[in-house]
């Protein structure tokens, strides 16, 4: 199946305009751009680059966008959603263990003063 007619991010299925300034935020401005590139470090570079954890289920809708521009067939972002989780389990991807452990800690001031 021919890409070539997709100019504009968001003319690929699942991704709209917010998607597609994050996209635009970690390097790819155009819907070729997605051929080569694994939906997890597209993630994990996502994550470094604003400073914080996003919603998991971002990565299915990356996942579906590589997918669709490697030719497979449009597919709504949740039909992702079990392989994301598959392969969160198995720790395969780059970076996981970091974003995965990451959890809000308490601050030592809050600590010391509950204690008091």
């Amino acid at each position: 199946m021919n890409r070539e007619q997709y100019t504009r991010l968001e003319q690929i299925p699942n991704i709209g305009p917010s998607l597609a300034k994050d996209l635009r935020l970690i390097g790819v401005s155009h819907p070729g751009d997605l051929i080569k590139q694994n939906p997890y470090s597209m993630y994990d570079e996502l994550c470094r680059k604003t400073r914080q954890r996003h919603d998991p289920c971002v990565i299915d809708a990356f996942i579906s966008a590589v997918r669709f521009m490697q030719g497979e067939p449009k597919r709504p972002w949740w039909d992702y959603t079990a392989e994301r989780k598959q392969m969160l389990a198995c720790n395969d991807s780059p970076g996981w263990s970091k974003l995965k452990s990451k959890r809000p800690r308490k601050s030592r001031r809050r600590a010391v003063k509950k204690q008091q």
